[in-house]
């Protein structure tokens, strides 16, 4: 596991182009699925790494939390499933349903769609408004795996963020790093 914190897209990119299978139903997920959506959170993520794990039960809180609001929200993985064969399809699709997840769950097999977002680490979390222009990119919140003394898993930064885009506030641009496992990129 190396320690990598996310790259700080420009707040304002637009959205990456994307259309990937959801493991659970088998439904192609496209930006156009959220179209009647308010705001659109895109989180990479992984079966193994235990930055997730530390997070994983605050993540299907959120979504059940925001299930009935304008927020739309997809996970994706975008690990090598050859070299980490418990983040391919048959793991995410056992994650999902073991921890409740309200949202869609995808495999980006090709790893396109993690280049597309520069997403870095898992968990690396991506926040759109509206006119899916990026408003949020950086931490859940201040806890971390293994912390002396831990700092309970609150969701607290992220919340902030999508509540403040929900009701069409400024997202405070001062935003914090997310810190994860890196992405497994295919070996070239």
């Amino acid at each position: 596991m190396a320690r990598t914190n996310s790259t700080m897209q420009p707040l304002g990119t637009a959205t990456p182009s994307f259309s990937l299978p959801d493991v659970v139903t088998g439904k192609t997920i496209t930006p156009a699925w959220f179209i009647e959506k308010d705001a659109l959170l895109v989180i990479f993520l992984c079966v193994h790494c235990p930055f997730v794990k530390h997070i994983q039960d605050e993540l299907a809180k959120i979504g059940r939390d925001y299930a009935e609001t304008g927020l739309g929200i997809l996970a994706i993985s975008s690990n090598d499933a050859v070299q980490y064969p418990d983040d391919g399809p048959e793991g995410l699709k056992a994650m999902a349903e073991t921890l409740g997840f309200v949202f869609p769950v995808c495999y980006d097999e090709s790893q396109d769609v993690a280049r597309a977002f520069a997403a870095a680490c898992t968990p690396d979390f991506f926040l759109y408004d509206a006119e899916r222009k990026l408003v949020y990119r950086g931490q859940l919140d201040e806890s971390r795996p293994k912390m002396d003394p831990p700092i309970p898993v609150t969701g607290a930064s992220l919340r902030a963020a999508i509540d403040a885009v929900l009701k069409g506030e400024e997202v405070n641009p001062e935003q914090r790093a997310s810190l994860g496992c890196n992405i497994k990129w295919k070996a070239e």
